[in-house]
């Protein structure tokens, strides 16, 4: 076999192939063996036609047409690896010679991985926001907490804001009850914003008992969008109680046995969390720094393949786990179609991007995954996912996801690497020490950056 390699583009060569005919041999045998268990020639028993038989009653031409099927993809690994490329995707394969015990040729265009140089990254600075944890903070987590453990008694008297109301609901469109708009022993609280607009005015001032009509537009059930004249009947009111801030009540809601104590907790927890925050700040603001350093040129149909798979995802995964269309999620977005296009593509070509750099940086500084951290990123993904460890590493194995989870690991591993090297202050002009965070962190802000879609090699 005689291959060569042409680069159309930096993303894309053309592999020119001649295979001489005796090469084909062992896939006409099997050619004449499938078509032999496939059909019937009277006078011969099943799988014992002579090949000339074949050729006479079904033509030569159908014979090599499932021979070349059956040796192409053999034939284009072994020009891929004697090209050095590294394919991405499915090859667009055009047979342009096939000579009949002579020769057959074919040519392979194919997108492929761009040659990257990484940039000198030492000198990246960026801003993150300070690590700042006020008293109002304090006080803002230890309400949440006590809104908690609020406790609800009924009352004899007319409903205010804040309180919990049971109510019944009918609704209806031009004079029609809809049959979804009736709604009994419903349990509210006033001003949460949490069932129809209008119905906070509508309950305020009513006792048990009252009644009220107004006007809302509908946001779900079988007329959802449109305007119904709603009406709301209170059955009981009651006044909500929230505990004392006390020693007693860090005890009721925590594990202290002080408020002081629990206080302080709130503030440790608070800090944790924005320091978490500003790491993935700076891990966000580096990358964002290295892709504007880096010349990185993106296939054409690896970012169509992308975009449609990001799309694809959003409509039917995300959107119709919460029951949305993409028309009522950009509605709510405020977005236009053309805008929603230009973000994923905008989107798509960072993910790869950050891809295509990452991976060469693996491979130029030689990381490796352990499988302590390859078990512990399992871990994570299994957690997100709402499965256990157990079965989400059964449906990677099945799924042949390893690799692509080896991978995550890897490019967290790289944005760490160049995180640690580069400068990061505070917007107090503090510098920020983050040669110590987890790479986990760094493969989650990885993946976040790259989405589901895994920009895979294939030969």
């Amino acid at each position: 076999m005689k291959s060569a390699v042409e680069t159309l583009n930096p993303t894309r060569v053309r592999l020119t192939v001649e295979v001489p005919f005796e090469e084909l041999k062992d896939s006409l045998d099997a050619a004449y063996k499938k078509i032999n268990q496939q059909v019937t020639v009277k006078g011969f028993r099943k799988g014992k036609i002579p090949a000339r038989v074949i050729d006479q009653r079904f033509g030569r031409g159908a014979v090599l047409e499932e021979a070349v099927n059956d040796a192409l993809p053999k034939f284009y690994t072994e020009a891929v690896n004697e090209a050095e490329v590294n394919p991405l995707g499915q090859p667009e394969v055009d047979i342009t010679e096939l000579k009949d015990g002579e020769l057959l040729a074919f040519t392979a265009e194919v997108d492929v991985r761009p040659a990257i140089e990484i940039p000198d990254f030492s000198g990246i600075e960026v801003e993150v926001d300070a690590v700042e944890v006020t008293d109002e903070d304090i006080e803002k987590s230890v309400e949440q907490l006590r809104e908690r453990f609020a406790s609800t008694n009924p009352v004899e008297r007319a409903a205010a804001a804040g309180d919990v109301v049971t109510i019944d609901l009918e609704a209806k469109v031009d004079g029609e009850v809809l049959p979804d708009g009736v709604a009994s022993d419903v349990s509210y609280t006033i001003g949460s914003g949490e069932l129809l607009d209008g119905i906070d005015e509508a309950v305020t001032g009513l006792e048990a008992g009252g009644e009220a009509t107004f006007s809302s537009q509908l946001k779900g059930g079988s007329a959802e969008g449109k305007d119904a004249e709603v009406t709301v009947k209170v059955t009981a009111v009651a006044a909500r109680e929230l505990p004392e801030l006390d020693d007693e009540f860090a005890q009721l809601a925590s594990e202290f046995d002080t408020l002081d104590e629990l206080k302080a907790d709130s503030r440790k927890r608070l800090e944790n969390m924005k320091q978490f925050d500003q790491a993935t700040q700076a891990q966000e603001r580096v990358l964002e720094k290295l892709l504007e350093l880096a010349e990185i040129p993106v296939p054409e149909k690896l970012l169509e393949d992308e975009v449609n798979t990001r799309k694809h995802n959003l409509e039917h995964h995300q959107l119709g786990q919460m029951g949305l269309t993409i028309e009522k999620y950009l509605e709510f977005q405020g977005k236009t179609v053309e805008e929603f296009d230009a973000e994923t593509k905008d989107q798509a070509v960072k993910g790869i991007k950050t891809q295509f750099i990452l991976d060469e940086l693996v491979n130029k500084e030689k990381l490796n995954v352990e499988q302590e951290e390859l078990t512990e990123h399992l871990m994570r993904r299994a957690a997100s996912s709402g499965m256990s460890p157990d079965q989400f590493a059964q449906a990677v194995v099945q799924g042949g996801q390893v690799p692509m989870l080896v991978g995550e690991v890897a490019r967290g591993k790289a944005l760490a690497l160049v995180v640690e090297a580069a400068k990061v202050v505070d917007t107090n002009g503090v510098e920020v020490d983050l040669s110590d965070e987890d790479e986990e962190q760094a493969a989650e802000t990885v993946e976040a950056v790259t989405g589901e879609a895994e920009v895979s090699e294939e030969k």
